[in-house]
């Protein structure tokens, strides 16, 4: 097996016209990404995407229909089994024995994963502390919280930290607190050595975690690059004022449109006006201008465009909206896929 140096600059993944179909349904429909090692990579998009059906091909679980990929330079399809040795895979929903408690659970799956019986209980206590599910270890997982059955889940599969790590929604079910922890896991499995590549519906999972981010909406890759990159594709930043004199505010108006040739717009809120700030030199001379026309501001700051708004413009919803627009059928359908 070629040995993996996660930090050399290689692909971790390389997938090229991924397609995958049921019956008249076209879930995957020419999917291709490029994550570089050692990255945390986001997929974006909506229920029904084709986000779960695009990582079950990448980690052997299904075949595709056209297209290839290769994960570390090894074909899925055709190396299946070196593949599945470079891979974690986390799921939507928990895999674990609901009859056994949560240690049972780990010490199992690390006793399985080839950990010596110490080895394996050490594990467990460090990932049962780590996830917030000490006092709940001796607990029958049918007393679980389903966040704490998807917290289960997660330790599950950092058991033995492979070199590329697939997590399908991992926060799905979690609290703040919880997918804060999780975040900070997920962002210390890169600094130790793994890749990670993320699938996600939370636009401030994306935009908290990701290096680049793939949209994928319809099965299909509507857009690709860094965060910033993206959020720049969509438009400039905003720079918001709120003058402290209502009074003032058309006379700061006319001044904003002047200094930053721009059009600006009034806010609803009393006092308040945003305008697009395509140069940012450009505001010192209009703070200038501001104080020398006796214009006082109680309020200033930039706002960059939003990843939904980055969703909206390109594919015409949100990421939400369209979520909640799918059929029920269409939910049962996804469901029976993954």
């Amino acid at each position: 097996m070629k040995e993996i140096n996660p930090n050399n600059g290689d692909w971790a993944v390389e997938a090229r016209g991924l397609v995958k179909s049921f019956g008249d349904n076209r879930a995957v429909d020419g999917v291709d990404l490029n994550v570089r090692t050692g990255s945390i990579y986001g997929v974006l998009g909506p229920n029904g995407a084709g986000k779960t059906t695009t990582i079950r091909m990448l980690a052997t679980l299904l075949r595709p229909d056209a297209g290839s990929a290769r994960i570390f330079g090894h074909d899925v399809a055709k190396e299946s089994q070196i593949v599945r040795q470079l891979i974690g895979v986390t799921g939507q929903y928990a895999s674990v024995d609901e009859s056994l408690s949560a240690t049972e659970n780990l010490i199992i799956f690390s006793r399985l994963l080839g950990l010596s019986r110490t080895e394996a209980r050490r594990k467990a206590g460090e990932l049962l502390e780590e996830f917030g599910l000490t006092e709940a270890a001796k607990r029958p997982l049918k007393n679980f919280s389903g966040g704490m059955r998807r917290r289960l889940d997660l330790a599950a599969s950092l058991i033995a930290q492979p070199p590329l790590i697939f997590l399908d929604e991992p926060t799905t079910g979690l609290d703040p607190r919880t997918r804060a922890q999780m975040w900070d896991t997920i962002r210390r499995l890169v600094k130790t050595g793994s890749t990670v590549l993320l699938t996600t519906q939370y636009l401030d999972e994306a935009d908290q975690l990701a290096d680049r981010i793939a949209v994928i909406d319809v099965g299909r890759v509507v857009a690709e690059g860094t965060v910033d990159e993206l959020k720049a594709s969509v438009g400039t930043s905003s720079l918001q004022l709120k003058v402290q004199d209502s009074q003032d505010i058309e006379d700061a108006r006319r001044t904003i449109e002047r200094i930053l040739k721009v059009q600006a717009k009034l806010s609803s809120e009393a006092g308040k006006i945003t305008a697009p700030m395509a140069n940012a030199d450009l505001v010192t001379d209009l703070l200038i201008a501001l104080r020398e026309a006796g214009i006082h501001l109680a309020e200033m700051s930039v706002q960059k465009p939003t990843l939904d708004e980055v969703f909206l413009t390109i594919t015409g919803h949100g990421v939400k909206d369209d979520a909640s627009s799918i059929s029920d059928e269409s939910n049962k359908s996804e469901v029976a896929r993954v």
